[in-house]
């Protein structure tokens, strides 16, 4: 069966640019409002997930693959979105997970990765082989990094289901998730790089006899030039890659996939589609727009009672990531008041990975509970929650929280020839 991201880099290349937002998140009101507005506008919702997110020993969210499906589909259910509207895509699938361990244990921990990742139906899968393991450089030339690629490639071609999946190379020069340092500005991905890890791959699979495969490479993974860091943003720049852009043409069949889009403005996110990247990886807006939704809630849940903002809610986070800070430590520096403000108000948002744990649940159920049946005065909801709409239930304002975030990502994909 034909894959639909087929048609995106076709349309760019007949002239007719569209993109795809692509939804990096496990949170489950992110997940909903992504949903909900695929039910809305009756396109399709991409939703991916990373392999630290979901692998085959359950990454960071305690979910397989498998798990992961089931997880989503439920909440299409949910908001009766049909379950074929959605496509789900596997981020960085690769030994990254398992890079401690020497190089031919993390790579058979990854073909069974991307195995699961097949066989459970994720037909978008992302390869990213380029970091090293154990005894080799950080960093791999690019022809072992390709070598590598093939091989996950040849496993997912076994595991395929009905609809033949097509795949993403190459990788972005940040760390995902946000950059750790201060930015002034990017190095963009030059043509020449560009075309080598192209040139590479196809090497690489056509050793492998993968030949059919790569005619179903639709994207390659550039920089060009956007990325956010604690408090600060690099914007796309349209002239600064106009070269990247243009070697395109020398790719048939090929868009490029831009990651860390988050925090663009919408004029910058419909360039970079017109400009053929075409696919939108976002995640960290989403649950920071979530974030200070529910900050905001709690703000009102207070003032409803008659009292000031206490910041409960912001209190039992704060225990939470303090209590366990192997997901911010690394990467949150400076004093302690800079700590207690990058792990709330961080762009990188890495408070994103507590909200599962069990005391951030009691405390989130605590407030909901609080706002339940209550009628949120206008004047009280805008003071704490500026674009909150009127009449809405607690729920309702986190999920249009979420969406005001992804109908930025909306229209810059579809307003290019006037389709709005």
């Amino acid at each position: 069966m034909t894959h639909p991201l087929l048609d995106i880099p076709a349309a760019f290349h007949a002239g007719r640019p569209v993109g795809i937002t692509s939804v990096c998140s496990a949170h489950p009101l992110v997940i909903e409002a992504a949903l909900r507005l695929a039910c809305e506008t009756g396109r399709l919702a991409l939703i991916e997930a990373t392999c630290n997110q979901v692998n085959q020993d359950g990454g960071y969210t305690g979910m397989t693959p498998e798990d992961f499906r089931t997880f989503v589909e439920g909440i299409a259910d949910k908001v009766g979105l049909a379950r074929e509207r959605i496509i789900f895509g596997g981020d960085h699938l690769g030994p990254n997970p398992w890079k401690d361990l020497p190089a031919d244990e993390a790579m058979e921990k990854a073909e069974v990765m991307i195995a699961a990742f097949a066989a459970a139906g994720f037909t978008k899968l992302h390869l990213d082989c380029s970091m090293g393991c154990a005894g080799e450089p950080v960093a791999l030339p690019d022809a072992e990094t390709a070598d590598r690629a093939a091989r996950l490639a040849a496993r997912a071609e076994a595991h395929r289901g009905a609809v033949d999946p097509v795949y993403v190379i190459g990788t972005e020069v940040p760390v995902p998730g946000g950059a750790l340092e201060e930015l002034d500005e990017l190095a963009v991905t030059t043509p020449d790089a560009a075309a080598q890890t192209y040139e590479v791959h196809r090497a690489a699979f056509d050793a492998a006899g993968l030949q059919d495969a790569f005619a179903r490479v639709i994207a390659l993974v550039v920089q060009p030039g956007v990325e956010f860091g604690h408090t600060d943003v690099i914007h796309y720049v349209p002239k600064a890659a106009e070269a990247l852009s243009a070697c395109l043409r020398g790719m048939p069949g090929l868009v490029f996939e831009a990651h860390s889009t988050d925090y663009q403005t919408r004029d910058g996110l419909s360039a970079l589609v017109r400009d053929g990247f075409a696919i939108l990886k976002v995640g960290p807006w989403l649950t920071f727009a979530l974030r200070e939704a529910l900050y905001g809630l709690d703000a009102v849940a207070d003032v409803l009672d008659g009292t000031l903002p206490r910041g409960g809610l912001m209190t039992a986070m704060d225990e939470v990531m303090r209590a366990a800070p192997g997901h911010w430590s690394k990467y949150y520096d400076g004093t302690e008041t800079d700590l207690w403000l990058q792990r709330h108000f961080s762009y990188s948002d890495r408070i994103r990975y507590y909200w599962p744990r069990p005391q951030a649940q009691a405390a989130l159920r605590d407030l909901m509970e609080r706002l339940s049946g209550r009628e949120i005065p206008d004047p009280v909801l805008h003071q704490y929650v500026p674009a909150a709409p009127t009449g809405g239930d607690a729920e309702q304002i986190l999920v249009n929280a979420v969406q005001e975030v992804l109908r930025i990502y909306e229209r810059a994909c579809t307003t290019q020839h006037g389709v709005d």
